[in-house]
């Protein structure tokens, strides 16, 4: 089956790319304030739809409610279990992070949502509170369709790789506050104290998000210099980790980022975009295995297929 891989040049969509990441903030943050911590933040993320980009159902009392930004009709959504009737719908258009965040608290609070949210984004130098950020934004339906277009091919070849884990392994989820799709593989190892020092985050969320050693990857559109590209990086980093060969050829090793690069433009390329993404993210994770190890007979597997049970290995 062949997927469609668009375009996404970062200098080309990249005010859309600064607004929806500022918005998205808002939205994450509404999921924050409602949901009880869970291990590395993993209750905070969003996750990729048919349609976008959705919060999935946060508890409200006896009720829940969800947040969606639907790109495809350009609109940000929310929708509640009361019914029908309690459903609102924003259109995803130019404007300022301020109105944006004024016009989906007027919404929340139109259905009964009263939530108390933290105003300054996080993991963004020099940070604006929303109600302060009255900067215009552009938006382009087109260049967030491109993005949602991207996302749903990352999402699956991402969850594909997934399924060749048995051991501790994050969801395939997108972090609002950092901005990029991403999964993640634990070795059941703690990792040194994280330094923190992360821009407008606490250090107790770096430090727990950064408690076992892990090899993490995904997908950044884009920004501070760099276009769109798929990331691999191991914490803590083991000696040797950053000299390993890994594949395809286009892969490298940014000593700026501390982790190995693929240029999504090289991906998009290719005559089989996906095994070129799933040879980076196998050899990626190998050379951070090998590097630190990790005891890889115990915690991997075949790639699963569908309707096809994972074979039980004998007790020893």
């Amino acid at each position: 089956m062949t997927h469609d891989w668009p375009e996404l040049s970062y200098p080309a969509w990249q005010e859309t790319c600064t607004a929806l990441h500022l918005w998205s903030q808002v939205v994450g943050k509404v999921r924050l304030a409602q949901t009880p911590w869970l291990n590395h933040s993993w209750h905070v993320t969003l996750y990729v739809t048919p349609r976008g980009l959705s919060t999935s159902p946060i508890e409200d009392g006896d009720r829940s409610f969800e947040i969606l930004f639907d790109f495809v009709a350009g609109q940000l959504r929310v929708e509640t279990s009361d019914g029908p009737r309690a459903q609102r719908a924003l259109p995803l258009r130019a404007q300022s992070v301020a109105d944006f965040y004024a016009q989906l608290r007027t919404t929340l609070a139109e259905l009964g949502i009263r939530v108390r949210i933290h105003e300054k984004p996080n993991e963004i130098p020099d940070a604006v509170p929303f109600p302060e950020d009255r900067a215009p934004r552009a938006y382009s339906q087109e260049h967030a369709l491109k993005f949602w277009h991207v996302l749903r091919g990352v999402d699956r070849v991402f969850k594909h790789f997934r399924t060749g884990f048995l051991g501790k392994c994050s969801p395939v989820h997108f972090f609002w506050g950092s901005f990029d799709h991403a999964v993640t593989r634990f070795s059941g190892r703690s990792a040194p104290l994280h330094p923190g020092g992360v821009p407008n985050l606490p250090d107790s969320v770096a430090r727990e998000a950064y408690s076992h050693e892990v090899s993490s990857a995904g997908f950044w559109p884009g920004g501070a210099g760099h276009d769109a590209l798929f990331y691999s990086y191991a914490y803590p980093e083991p000696p040797g980790y950053r000299e390993a060969k890994i594949a395809p050829a286009e892969a490298r090793f940014d000593s700026q980022l501390s982790e190995f690069v693929l240029p999504y433009a090289s991906v998009r390329a290719a005559s089989d975009p996906d095994a070129m993404l799933l040879s980076f993210l196998q050899s990626s994770y190998e050379a951070a295995a090998n590097a630190a190890h990790w005891d890889r007979a115990a915690l991997e597997c075949g790639l699963g297929e569908p309707r096809v049970p994972r074979p039980l290995r004998a007790a020893t």
